[in-house]
């Protein structure tokens, strides 16, 4: 039994995919499936800011990647939004501060369905969470989590339309995020009679550290899987190590 740590990263099958926006863009990105058996939800990474580093690769976002397909059986679909860069590739395009990533969204969208893959979720990270806010309560979607929402790019307005369609939506809130902690988010989601607050303590913007990363990680598996419960620590079987140097 291997204990899993911060760059441990567990079978699963993993792909690289090219999404086609309607604007006539491609982006990169990847998908990681369960092995051996059809996944029980779909997770859509939308990444942080771009222009401050964000990326799919963004440690939270990777480690999700990393783990979720093994120990959840979700598939997890990650891709740079137009103009961003990552190991993986540089997509078309360039930042529009959230408007035209709403299309680069659509695209996944799009992609988990020719796939036929089930049950799709959004995960937004920071900037991710305002594309998601503005753009992400359509069909197939089931719901959303937002980890660090900034509430930059998004309006009032946005959370209404969730309002309206009572899709779930989830904040899940640093106690000392640089941009909107719990207090001021529950007052700003308030609007929307059922988006859940759920507050972090101890924890910061960028979610450094392995203790927190398990947290989102419980936090996302609780909804897209919720008979699944707190995931484990210790894996038994084929294991390997990511290398930042290599």
């Amino acid at each position: 039994m291997n204990r899993i740590r911060a760059n441990s990263v567990l079978p699963a099958e993993r792909r690289p995919i090219t999404l086609q926006t309607s604007d006539g863009l491609q982006l990169v990105g990847e998908l990681a499936s369960p092995i051996g058996r059809p996944p029980t939800a779909t997770l859509i990474c939308v990444h942080p800011l771009p222009t401050h580093g964000g990326m799919m690769d963004s440690h939270v976002l990777r480690k999700a990647a990393w783990r979720l397909p093994a120990l959840a059986g979700v598939a997890i679909l990650r891709f740079n939004t137009r103009g961003t860069a990552s190991a993986a590739g540089t997509s078309q395009g360039r930042f529009d501060g959230g408007t035209a990533e709403g299309l680069d969204l659509a695209a996944a969208i799009a992609f988990t369905l020719a796939l036929g893959l089930p049950d799709p979720w959004l995960l937004g990270w920071s900037f991710g969470t305002d594309v998601v806010i503005r753009h992400g309560d359509v069909d197939p979607v089931q719901g959303a989590i937002l980890l660090s929402p900034p509430l930059h790019y998004s309006q009032p307005e946005d959370l209404l339309h969730w309002a309206v369609s009572g899709r779930a939506l989830v904040a899940v809130v640093p106690e000392f995020d640089d941009y909107l902690r719990p207090e001021a988010a529950r007052e700003r989601f308030a609007v929307v009679p059922q988006a859940q607050v759920i507050a972090v303590p101890g924890a910061k913007h960028l979610w450094v550290g392995e203790p927190l990363v398990r947290i989102v990680l419980d936090e996302t598996v609780h909804w897209l899987a919720p008979e699944i419960g707190p995931l484990p620590t210790t894996w038994n079987g084929e294991m390997s190590s990511w290398n930042d140097l290599a």
